[in-house]
């Protein structure tokens, strides 16, 4: 009776299986830095991403492209952050029917916690890495995900 043979290791989802892990790790510690602040992640990233546009607040539309969403998932993020009192909607000045969301006073403050709590949160995921270490892992993530956005949304 022949018995399989077995299989050889598989690099790649080797590694696909390390980076999925990582992710859901990465997740779970940056919920828990932003517990404190009263935000979820990807509330958090609409606030970056608003904030992003400096002076000329964005649309739902711009938002949502920016994203890489389906603008209900704007919809319901602006709700939530408009409920904090964290960001406004405000009608075009130049076009009464388009809305642009802009941040407010406390959106601002929020953003001030959040880069606290997301350094915070990478020194945690990175504290077993040698600073040479990082500087390989950011050329590898580079590699795989593009460079960082102008402005690290």
């Amino acid at each position: 009776m022949n018995t399989p043979a077995p299989s050889a290791p598989d690099p790649d989802g080797l590694l696909a299986e390390q980076l999925l892990r990582l992710t859901r790790r990465l997740h779970r510690i940056q919920k828990r830095h932003l517990e404190p602040v009263g935000i979820t992640p990807a509330q958090s990233r609409l606030l970056r991403t608003v904030a992003h546009y400096g002076d000329a607040p964005p649309r739902m539309a711009d938002l949502a492209a920016r994203l890489e969403v389906v603008p209900r998932a704007v919809t319901s993020l602006v709700d939530g952050l408009e409920a904090a009192r964290r960001v406004r909607r405000v009608p075009d000045p130049s076009n009464r029917r388009v809305i642009r969301i802009e941040l407010t006073d406390e959106g601002r403050a929020t953003l001030r916690e959040l880069r606290s709590a997301r350094r915070a949160a990478a020194e945690d995921i990175l504290a077993p890495l040698t600073v040479e270490q990082r500087e390989v892992l950011g050329g590898l993530l580079t590699a795989l995900a593009g460079p960082v956005p102008e402005g690290g949304c």
